[in-house]
């Protein structure tokens, strides 16, 4: 009887650590499914209303400042942008966005993108005009579900 429980345990404590590295995959790349309802901004490029994946890449050099923004399913790359690391004071359960303004005819800009339950972020690098019109304008930081 002791050694049948045993077993258990064992065959459970290795599902479980079987598990950990994929569990651990989506904290490493940081992938958020985020979906606006509008157009919006990114350095180069704007993004129609729609579902993305932003998703933290790695290169070879190590380098982590750079995220990729996938179409809904993955399949399709819209852009690698590079980022600066950034912090907030507060840090939320969920995803969070900040938005700036520059003038009526251009879509929101996403300014920063924090990962659930992150103090650390990615600060979008603009154009130096547009990071100086961006940080002139009107700045709305959106929690996902709020």
């Amino acid at each position: 009887m002791n050694t049948r429980k045993s077993l258990i345990i064992v065959g459970l404590v290795l599902a479980i650590a079987s598990m950990l590295p994929g569990a651990q995959a989506d904290e490493l790349d940081q992938a958020t499914e985020v979906t606006f309802n509008q157009s919006v901004q990114i350095p180069g490029r704007t993004l129609p209303a729609g579902t993305y994946w932003f998703v933290r890449a790695y290169t070879s050099t190590g380098q982590r400042n750079l995220i990729r923004i996938f179409n809904s399913d993955r399949s399709e790359l819209y852009a690698t942008v590079s980022t600066i690391t950034t912090t907030r004071a507060k840090r939320t359960d969920k995803t969070a966005l900040t938005f700036g303004e520059q003038d009526a005819s251009q879509p929101k800009a996403i300014l920063t993108w924090f990962y659930p339950g992150r103090e650390t972020g990615h600060e979008f690098v603009y154009q130096k005009q547009e990071q100086r019109d961006l940080a002139r304008g009107r700045q709305e930081t959106v929690v996902a579900g709020d």
